[in-house]
C-alpha cells in the first residue's frame, strides 16, 4: 500500500505484503459476519460453528501482521507518509480483529439459541429470518459499512472513506429502535425478556461492526491526508477528506 514508490524496491515489496494481509484479513472477517448472519438469522447453525472454529484464524493474523509491522519500524525506519501507513495499519487490524469477535458473538448467540423452543405472542417477532426484518437491515447496513470502508481502504479513497463516516449516524438510529422495540416487548410480556435480550445482544453486536468500519474509515483519511479525523464533527471530517 505505499502512497510513495523508493529506491528501495524491498521496502515497497514490504508494505505492499502488509497491504496484502490487511486485505486478506478484512476478506476473512466479512465472510465471518454473513456466515454468523445466516446462522443467526436463517438458523443455519453449521455456519455459525464455522465462525466459532475459524475465530483463532482472525486472531493469527493480528498477531502476524503487528509482527510485520514491528520488523517494517526496526528495519526501515519510516518517516513522514510511510510512518502514517504503518501507525494506521496497526489500529485498522484492532479494528478487525474486534469485528471478528463481534462476528463470533452473534455466531455463538445463534448456536445457545437454536435448541430453544419457540415461544407464543409477541416474542414471535423477535425470531430470526424475515420475521424481524428490523435487524436484518441493520445486519445489511453492518456489513455494507465494513465491505465499502475495505473497499476505500484497497483504493485509499479519502472521499469514500468519509461516506462511510456518514453512515455511522444510520446504524446508531437503527440500533436505537430495535433497543425501543425490545423494550416495548419486554414492558407488554415478561414472557418475551430473554429472547429480548438476546437479540439486544446480537444488535449490538451490529452495531458495534458499524463503529469499528468507521473507525478503519477515519484512518483511511489519516493515510492520505495526514490528518487525525477522530473525534472531530462529521462536517469536519468531509472537509477535510475532500480537500476543501
Amino acid at each position: 500500500m505505499p502512497v510513495t514508490e523508493h529506491t528501495n524496491k524491498q521496502y515497497d515489496e514490504d508494505l505492499e505484503a502488509i497491504r496484502t494481509s490487511m486485505l486478506q484479513m478484512g476478506g476473512l472477517v466479512e465472510s465471518h459476519i454473513r456466515l454468523a448472519i445466516a446462522g443467526y438469522l436463517d438458523g443455519d447453525i453449521d455456519k455459525a460453528m464455522q465462525v466459532i472454529a475459524a475465530d483463532a484464524k482472525v486472531n493469527e493474523l493480528e498477531v502476524a501482521i503487528d509482527n510485520d509491522l514491528g520488523h517494517i519500524i526496526v528495519r526501515r525506519q519510516p518517516a513522514a507518509s510511510d510512518l502514517r501507513l504503518i501507525l494506521a495499519a496497526s489500529k485498522i487490524v484492532t479494528d478487525l480483529e474486534r469485528i471478528g469477535d463481534e462476528a463470533t458473538k452473534i455466531a455463538r448467540t445463534a448456536k445457545e439459541s437454536s435448541g430453544q423452543p419457540p415461544l407464543p405472542g409477541p416474542v414471535l417477532s423477535l425470531s430470526k429470518g424475515p420475521r424481524f426484518a428490523a435487524m436484518s437491515h441493520l445486519s445489511e447496513t453492518a456489513l455494507g459499512m465494513l465491505r465499502r470502508a475495505l473497499d476505500a481502504l484497497a483504493r485509499l479513497d479519502a472521499a469514500a472513506a468519509a461516506r462511510v463516516i456518514a453512515e455511522d449516524q444510520g446504524i446508531d438510529d437503527e440500533f436505537r429502535g430495535i433497543l425501543r422495540q425490545l423494550i416495548t416487548f419486554m414492558m407488554e410480556d415478561p414472557r418475551t425478556i430473554g429472547t429480548a435480550m438476546q437479540v439486544m445482544w446480537v444488535a449490538k453486536a451490529f452495531e458495534r461492526i458499524g463503529d469499528h468500519a468507521k473507525n478503519i474509515a477515519e484512518y483511511v483519511i489519516y493515510i492520505v491526508k495526514g490528518r487525525d479525523v477522530r473525534h472531530i464533527p462529521l462536517a469536519e471530517k468531509e472537509r477535510e477528506a475532500l480537500g476543501r
